[in-house]
């Protein structure tokens, strides 16, 4: 597999070139052609210099000519990352080549202005508003020998933010590549899958007699609080005769003032009081849609998103409130 990566500066190139280095490809840089240039000249290698002299080969060379003399280099046995894509007729080159694509990776302008800073090289520009106008003057030229981003990205087969942390990166790169082909494919079950089927195992401890529901609140990916439906603590289990609506096997909906069973939702916003944990910012993943009932607990617990697995037969006014409350929910049946 080839991947061609392009992009603005500071947008992480080079960092996914890293992380497809640690998965065993090969990188490469359209830009260690130029250098070499540069090296034979005996001139300083500077964002400026690069810029001209690829520019220069463009011209003399025609426009996909860096894109030819890296291509020369790669073997038949390898996966390669080939950065510093610049201008269309380099995309498209890479792009011909067997089993290759090319991912755009990008970030705010700001987030990339603050990464250069941090890389505090002396020829960078000192404010945003320079910085801006320099990267337009590469965004777009309508000379085909020359830098024209703009062009490069519309190739491009996938559009990867890197705007997150060094976690979130690699596991867009680890779906992107699955997505390119099967030899990449994770087989670890996705954060959502974890922690749902999580959610349906902590069900199986309920002793509720009619449905055996759970939930459980995740905050940073660590679960913070469980919780399934079954009569209080201290008292008598339902599967023992502890509620009388579920030991009737009343009809769905009905007789909820006779059920002593607190839900799998309440519980684990309960246990979380219970232990003095806050729940704000959390997550919560439910095998069921949760009720009415459950849905203000869980607004004014501060949760900020729930997944649920499958569905009651009402669920349109809890979803209702959820979405009045801006609290984002969505299905994920597994």
């Amino acid at each position: 597999m080839i991947i061609g990566l392009t992009g603005e500066n500071c947008a992480g190139k080079g960092t996914v070139a890293e992380c497809l280095k640690a998965k065993g490809f090969e990188c490469l840089s359209l830009s260690d052609v130029i250098r070499e240039e540069l090296a034979a000249e005996g001139k300083e290698v500077t964002r400026a210099n690069l810029i001209e002299k690829g520019n220069e080969l463009r011209e003399k060379l025609g426009p996909s000519a860096l894109a030819e003399k890296t291509i020369e280099k790669l073997g038949k046995d390898r996966n390669y990352a080939i950065d510093s894509i610049r201008n269309e007729a380099e995309a498209k080159k890479i792009k011909s080549l067997n089993n290759s694509f090319i991912i755009y990776v990008t970030a705010p302008a700001e987030t990339r202005f603050e990464r250069m800073k941090e890389r505090g090289r002396e020829s960078d520009p000192k404010t945003l508003e320079a910085f801006t106008k320099i990267e337009e003057l590469e965004l777009k030229n309508e000379e085909k020998t020359k830098q024209s981003l703009k062009d490069a990205f519309e190739v491009a087969d996938r559009k990867l933010i890197n705007d997150s942390s060094m976690e979130s990166l690699e596991e867009k790169i680890g779906h992107l590549l699955s997505e390119f082909s099967t030899e990449f494919k994770d087989e670890r079950p996705s954060w959502d899958e974890y922690f749902m089927n999580i959610a349906r195992e902590v069900a199986s401890r309920s002793n509720c007699m009619k449905r055996k529901v759970a939930a459980i609140i995740v905050k940073d990916k660590r679960i913070i609080s469980t919780g399934y439906n079954g009569t209080p603590r201290g008292t008598k289990n339902c599967n023992e005769g502890g509620c009388p609506r579920c030991n009737s096997f009343a009809k769905s909906g009905s007789k909820l003032d006779e059920c002593y069973c607190a839900h799998g939702e309440e519980n684990a916003i309960v246990q979380a009081a219970y232990h003095g944990i806050s729940l704000k910012g959390g997550v919560m993943y439910c095998t069921f849609v949760p009720c009415l009932y459950c849905t203000r607990m869980i607004i004014n617990a501060g949760i900020t998103e729930v997944i649920y697995n499958a569905d009651y037969p009402i669920t349109e006014a809890p979803e209702n409130l959820f979405r009045q409350a801006g609290i984002k929910i969505r299905k994920m049946k597994v």
